[in-house]
């Protein structure tokens, strides 16, 4: 299932995380939200192939674990979401379609 593109509408924002938004429900360790507006993650279905890390541009993403998560044990931040130039190259190389990019979403 791939991340809600509407998250932002459907879900509440429940705080912040290195300085980006967190979209409930989160109930360590299994359920994490979805991290980031501007740029989106599911850390729910998130499986950190790093894909988007390494073929992002302009370095929108770092690592950050996330131990115990039943997926994988460390994720992808949309930490530099600011930086973002709306290539979608993370949202077309996501082998699980966990990453949503909207420019009209701003964090």
């Amino acid at each position: 299932m791939a991340i809600d593109p509407n998250f932002d509408t459907n879900r509440e924002k429940v705080g912040e995380e290195n300085g980006v938004a967190v979209w409930g429900p989160v109930e360590p360790p299994e359920k994490l939200g979805i991290h980031g507006t501007h740029v989106a993650v599911d850390y729910d279905i998130c499986l950190a192939d790093g894909a988007c890390l390494e073929n992002c541009p302009v370095d929108v993403f770092t690592w950050v674990d996330t131990p115990d998560h039943p997926v994988s044990e460390v994720k992808v931040e949309p930490t530099n979401e600011d930086q973002c130039i709306d290539c979608m190259l993370c949202v077309d190389i996501c082998p699980v379609d966990a990453i949503d990019v909207d420019a009209s979403r701003q964090a």
